[in-house]
Parts: C-alpha cells; structure tokens; sequence
C-alpha cells in the first residue's frame, strides 16, 4: 500500500526545478522572494543563475528554515528568511527593506521534511499522533483536534472538497461512531485503518484508501487555500515591471485559485454582463501569462520523483 510520494528517507528534490527557474528568469539578477521556502531547492538553483541575484525565503516551518538556512549560508548575505506565513509576503519584504521583486516563488506543496518526519503526523507510513501542522508553534489546532471537533456534515464536507474523496459521508459516519464511543482518532495508523475498514481497499491497490482523506485534513489544519487567490494579486503588486510570479500548486482547488486569479489579473473579466454591466470582479491589466497551459512534470522526473506527479506550474510577467 503506498502513499504518494517517495519511501522513508527520500531525499529532498525540488519539483520542476529546471522549468520553474527557466520562468523566473534569475540571472537577471535583483530580489527573488521564494514565499515556501521549504528546503530551499528551488531559491538554491535561483542563487546560484547570477552573483546579482538575491533571496528572502518565507516558510511557518521553523525546522524548515534552520535546515534551509545551513544548505544556503555559502551565500551569505544574499540570502534571508523569516518565519511566516506565504500570505504575509507584504510585510515580511516591508521588514527587511524591501520594496520590489524580481520574482516571486510558491511551491504550494508539502515538503520532504513534513512528509518524512514521523512526529509531525502528516503521512501513515508510520504510527504517530495525528498532528499535520506546519507551524506547530503557531497553530494550535491538530488534526486531531479539527476531527474531535467538527460535526459529521463538515467532516463530509472538507473531505469531499479538499480530498476529493467520493466516500466522505461514509468515512465521517465511521468517525463520529468511533467518536461518540469514547474513542476519538489519536495516531495517524488509527486513521488510516479506519478509512481502509470504511471504504474497502483490494490487495495490492497502488494507492492507500485514506490518501485523499490525509490530504483534505491537512489543507484544512493548514488552511492552505485561505487567501491564496489575495496571495497572488499581492505578489504581483509587489513586482517591479517586467517581474515575474511562478506558482506550483498539487491540488485541483489549489491550480483553479492560481488560474482565476492570473486571468483576472491578464485583464479578463469574468462577469456575467447580463447581472453586472461594470466589471466588479477586479480584472485589471497587470500581467502577461506566460503559460496558457500548466507546465507539469515529464515522466522522467515522475519516476525519479513520485512526489511530483500532480504538480502544475503556472507563471506570469508582470506589464
């Protein structure tokens, strides 16, 4: 039974990395703020395009950015981080004295070291307390917390909408029995057998049964699709002309966040003239995208990498 993504120890491999730094352009030089720092793969390839280039990496992962912080100090000082969240990216650059951009990076997408670090709770491989958050010195919700929590309709309901999962009612109904018996869901093992035993799995099934319901908790601990639309339209403000934004999502609710919001920011409207004669979407003409289609993966690179198959990127210069 396997999860998506690679086994224990997999090592840290920046998704789309030749693709992303091709659209960001860095060896133009000047300031490239990789709002999810993560292990710092991506703002790695960004510093080492051009002696001109320099980095502010933003990550809530604390762990995350010491370790990103010991693989980019041969930099020096044309790199810096801060503990935050991607949203915050106007007033982390206001803090260092930063005005403009000349890229703006987000990799959406949960790192190697979440994924591969038992304690934090985000993967079944192993039996540990269901946590999944990515600040876990400023979040105080857990999964497990969120589950112990919420009625069963919106259980059904964040897992229906984040997960995509086609069997939410059911595993919600198994959730709120196991509850109202005085045995709420601790650990991550007790999770996945419950949705295993819910929704059936056949031997040798390439994907776990409760993939889809770890991903929709945690999207929902992390809030990670609040205010991303407001992220983008923000990062784009913050480039200097001729700028250009990079986002890679893993998630379909995720992509069609980062896409409405490059269309209205290209200039299309999308409101019904017949309900709203004035535009009041707040489409503007700010950005060229630079991708009609999402760049994904190649297959190579889904079999060197199996963490990457469900990536997309999409990118935009700024007019």
């Amino acid at each position: 039974m396997a999860e998506p993504g690679g086994g224990p120890g997999t090592p840290h491999r920046p998704v789309l990395l030749i693709e992303t730094t091709g659209l960001l352009a860095p060896e133009r030089g000047g300031l490239f703020v990789d709002a999810t720092l993560g292990l710092g793969g991506h703002s790695e390839a960004v510093l080492e395009a051009s002696d001109e280039t320099r980095v502010l990496g933003i990550d809530r992962d604390r762990e995350a950015l010491r370790l990103a912080s010991e693989r980019l100090a041969r930099f020096g000082a044309r790199f810096q981080c801060a503990h935050a969240n991607f949203r915050d990216i106007a007033r982390v650059m206001s803090g260092a004295g930063e005005r403009v951009a000349s890229g703006v990076l987000a990799d959406l997408g949960v790192s190697s070291l979440q994924f591969d670090t038992p304690g934090r709770g985000f993967s079944f491989r192993h039996d540990a307390p269901l946590d999944m958050r990515m600040d876990a010195e400023g979040q105080e919700e857990t999964a497990a917390a969120l589950l112990e929590r919420l009625p069963e309709e919106e259980i059904a309901r964040v897992l229906y909408e984040y997960g995509e999962e086609r069997k939410s009612r059911r595993i919600a109904r198994w959730i709120i029995e196991r509850r109202e018996r005085g045995e709420p869901l601790r650990t991550t093992g007790e999770l996945a057998d419950l949705v295993a035993r819910a929704v059936g799995h056949r031997r040798g099934e390439r994907i776990h049964p409760a993939t889809r319901t770890f991903q929709a908790l945690r999207i929902a601990v992390n809030r990670e699709l609040e205010g991303l639309g407001e992220f983008v339209e923000t990062a784009v403000d913050l480039l200097q002309p001729q700028g250009r934004l990079a986002v890679i999502s893993f998630h379909s609710l995720e992509d069609r966040i980062v896409k409405r919001a490059l269309r209205r920011l290209s200039g299309h409207c999308e409101c019904d003239p017949r309900r709203a004669p004035v535009c009041t979407c707040g489409a503007r003409r700010a950005v060229e995208i630079l991708t009609r289609r999402p760049v994904v993966p190649s297959e190579q690179e889904v079999g060197e990498n199996p963490r990457a198959r469900s990536a997309k990127l999409r990118a935009c210069l700024k007019l």
